[in-house]
Formats: C-alpha cells, sequence, structure tokens
C-alpha cells in the first residue's frame, strides 16, 4: 500500500513550494518571486508524529490560456488531486482574499479529499490569527495561521492533517534503491522519457515543445521486479552563456546536483540532432562525478535506417562523448515506447558494474597480460617502470591502486591503455574506473610516518 498524498495548491506566488520544503525537511522545491516557478508535480516524502505520507507540489492555478503552460499546470493539478488523500489550499495572509483565491475555492468545493485552507506568510504571531480568520468567508472550513519561511504555526496545521488522513500506515519494504538521474539539453525528450519508464495513464512531467518546460528535478519512484529507482527528472541544461539568473539558472543548479545525487545517470541525445557540446559537457561531469552511465539515443522512431546505420551512429556517440566511451547506449523512442523497457536492463548491468568488486587474484592475472602486450614505458636515462602488483579499494566507482616503482614514468597514454585492457579483461561497462598510482618513495614514506606515531 502506497503512502498517503497530501497535494499543496493555490494560485501561483502564494509559498506552495516554500511550504513543501518546510513540511518535507529541505529544500528541493525551486523557490523564487516569480508566478509559474513551479509546473510539474514535485513528490517528497514527510513525517509527523510517526506518521508518514508524501507531499505534493503543484503548479499555481490560474483560471485562464494566456500562456502555453496554463492549461498543463491544470492538468497536472488535477492528476494531484485525483491521487490525494488530502488537500493544503494555501492562500497569502498578507494580502487577503483575492479573486484568484476564490476561483480556486470553487473548483475545490465538493470534491472528495477534505480540504485545509493555509494562510502564510503570517509572521507576526499578534496579528496572525485575525487576519487568517478572513478565510472563513471561502467557505471550506477552518484556516490555520502559518509562515512557511519561518515554521510557526506548522506544528498546528500538521496535527490537523494527520487527523484527517487514513488512520492505517503501510509497511515499509526494504527495497534496495537506485537513484536515477535523466539529464540532457532541453527538449531532447527526458520528460517524455521518463513517463514511458514510469508508465501508467497520467504523466508525471508536462511535455512541451518548448525548451524549458522541466525547472526542478522531479523525483519518481517506480518498483520493478526486486527493485525500486528513484527516477529523476532534471531541467535542460544549456550553456551556462545563455542561461538567464533565475528559476531555469537554479533548475541547472539542481540538475548538475542531481547528477551528484545519482549512482546512474541516463544522458539523453536526440537522434535528430547528434551530438553538441553540452552534451559533451554533461558527459565530462558525469565521468568526473565517478556516476554510471547509460546514453539513450532518443526519437530514434523517425531516422530513416538501414542495416548499419545503428552500428554507425553507436560508433559515433562513443567517439564525440568520449567521457563516458564506455557507457551502454540504447537507442529508443519515448513516443511510441520502442525499446524503453531496454533502459532499465542497461541501468540494472550499469549498476552492478558500478558497485563490483574484484579479487586481487582475478586483478594481477589481468595486470599482467596487459604487461605481457606492451611493457611499461622507461625514462631517457633508461630507467625501466615496473607495476609490482594491483589491488582495489573501493566500489562505486571501481578504484584500483597500482604499485610501481616510479610513477613519472606512468603517463596518460599508457595509464589509458591499462584502462583498456582492465576493462577487455574484466569488462565494467557502464561504469568509469579509476587507477591510483603509488610509487616506491610514496610507499616508504607512509611506512615511515605509520612507524614514527605514538603508541
Amino acid at each position: 500500500m502506497p503512502l498517503p498524498i497530501v497535494a499543496i495548491v493555490g494560485r501561483p506566488n502564494v509559498g506552495k513550494s516554500t511550504l513543501l520544503n518546510r513540511l518535507a525537511g529541505g529544500s528541493e522545491a525551486i523557490v523564487y518571486d516569480q508566478p509559474g516557478v513551479t509546473r510539474d508535480r514535485l513528490y517528497l516524502p514527510a513525517e509527523w508524529c510517526g506518521y508518514r505520507f508524501e507531499v505534493v507540489d503543484t503548479g499555481g492555478l490560474v483560471f485562464e490560456d494566456s500562456e502555453v503552460f496554463l492549461p498543463l499546470i491544470r492538468e497536472q493539478v488535477e492528476i494531484a488531486l485525483a491521487e490525494a488523500a488530502a488537500v493544503l489550499f494555501v492562500v497569502d495572509g498578507q494580502q487577503g482574499i483575492t479573486g484568484g483565491d476564490r476561483e480556486v475555492a470553487d473548483w475545490l468545493r465538493g470534491r472528495k479529499p477534505p480540504v485545509l485552507i493555509v494562510a502564510n506568510k503570517l509572521e507576526e504571531p499578534s496579528t496572525a490569527l485575525s487576519l487568517a480568520a478572513e478565510f472563513y468567508a471561502l467557505g471550506l472550513g477552518e484556516p490555520y495561521a502559518v509562515s512557511a519561511i519561518h515554521g510557526s504555526g506548522t506544528g498546528d496545521l500538521l496535527d490537523a492533517l494527520v487527523a484527517v488522513l487514513p488512520k492505517d500506515q503501510p509497511e515499509e519494504q526494504e527495497l534496495p534503491e537506485l537513484r536515477v538521474s535523466i539529464v540532457g539539453r532541453p527538449n531532447v525528450g527526458k520528460s517524455s522519457l521518463l513517463n514511458a519508464l514510469v508508465g501508467g495513464e497520467h504523466p508525471r512531467s508536462m511535455v512541451s515543445e518548448v525548451a524549458g518546460t522541466t525547472r526542478d528535478a522531479i523525483d519518481t519512484l517506480v518498483e520493478r521486479g526486486e527493485r525500486r529507482y528513484r527516477l529523476i527528472d532534471t531541467a535542460g541544461i544549456r550553456r551556462k552563456s545563455r542561461v538567464d539568473y533565475g528559476p531555469e539558472a537554479f533548475g541547472v543548479t539542481r540538475a548538475i546536483r542531481a547528477i551528484r545525487r545519482a549512482d546512474v545517470v541516463v544522458l539523453v541525445v536526440d537522434a535528430t540532432e547528434g551530438i553538441h557540446d553540452q552534451e559533451r559537457n554533461l558527459a565530462a561531469k558525469i565521468a568526473s562525478a565517478g556516476r554510471a552511465c547509460v546514453l539513450v539515443v532518443n526519437k530514434w522512431d523517425v531516422i530513416e535506417k538501414d542495416t548499419y546505420t545503428m552500428n554507425h551512429y553507436r560508433d559515433e556517440v562513443r567517439r564525440e562523448l568520449d567521457f563516458v566511451e564506455w557507457a551502454p547506449v540504447v537507442f529508443t523512442s519515448a513516443l511510441t515506447g520502442q525499446r524503453v523497457e531496454k533502459i532499465f536492463d542497461a541501468i540494472d548491468a550499469a549498476a552492478g558494474q558500478h558497485q563490483r568488486r574484484v579479487s586481487t587474484s582475478v586483478l594481477n592475472e589481468a595486470l599482467q597480460d596487459a604487461l605481457l602486450w606492451r611493457s611499461p614505458p622507461a625514462s631517457r636515462q633508461g630507467r625501466q617502470g615496473k607495476v609490482y602488483y594491483a589491488t582495489q579499494i573501493a566500489t562505486n566507482p571501481p578504484t584500483f591502486v597500482l604499485f610501481v616503482n616510479d610513477t613519472k614514468l606512468f603517463k596518460e597514454g599508457y595509464r589509458r591503455y591499462l584502462e583498456g585492457q582492465f576493462r577487455g579483461s574484466l569488462g565494467f561497462e557502464g561504469s568509469p574506473v579509476r587507477f591510483i598510482f603509488r610509487g616506491k618513495p610514496e610507499r616508504e614514506a607512509n611506512r615511515t610516518a605509520r612507524k614514527s606515531e605514538p603508541v
């Protein structure tokens, strides 16, 4: 049984996202003094006195179609209400009742989930209750005076909220969770891909031909077999010079942070446009963060193909995105659902390689094979490089230490050769691998330092 869902609704700029962050105890939702910042449904877990539930933030309700996003926002709010066990109707307590508040109240009246009015932005305790009392006129019951930004009044609100939620709590299932971030340039189909991965009747993210529809990094939990996936849809990442300060800049920052949060990053490429500089920048960030990666070539259904098209395109993608040339490539269409399930298979495989540990004996067998094929380089003075042995010291990503006679002899070219040989012998498709070279002087210095430590 899933956790009960609490939908936060209201007109734009009344503090819905601030309230979400307050109830969930974090700062996941973008908060900015501009209407229309939130567009998708953003779900976050919350808890009060041991009672667990999910809070969903929604876009500001405006009952006109002056902008392309307004009907889509209303559709997202409708979906949130359909699955909600309770609704928090947020109003601006300082501003008082507006025509927009009355429209939202009329829209909510008579719906199945109970509605609690939240009079927000009431920081002054001496006037909070009197200002909140005005909202009795909306005819939806008692208003609760709160300050989402400071937290005052939220305890009474949560007490009232838990009282109207279902009494039975679902049992917690200890399924292993895999965090998967979906990143890419604007309008390559990330949100469509998320919706295809989630499945179901209702779309999880808004999809529009207008670039930049998604602004927040949106978490969605999906259970498949014996594993739970936290799918993180992100804002499209453009070049820094093209991003203005404000909601888009915050969205890009969160998208980059989502890469660091993830176990596996799905980098989405538009098959009709090929590889751009921004994809190369994203690939570099993924590799630098040490995250597993799956490359998804979307919109494959519109490409004219012959027997060799897929292989040629795969080679081109790996050549252009050489930072993640080790990543598997999946050709798919979020629109038709073509090969969408294969993305989960690739994610599972990449995560397995990212967490993989190799025994020292197997590792050194692969090392000896590599040394037989190509000896380590020598210095100009004729000093020959030597590799004594290797051992794995970490996973996520797999990290190996190679003990050598002199680290200066092992330049980038030979290090890349060893990585290629290790991958050829041991695999690790979908995961970066890291090598640390330690020379003899370093080992002796470490040994001396340990002997000098006080007992």
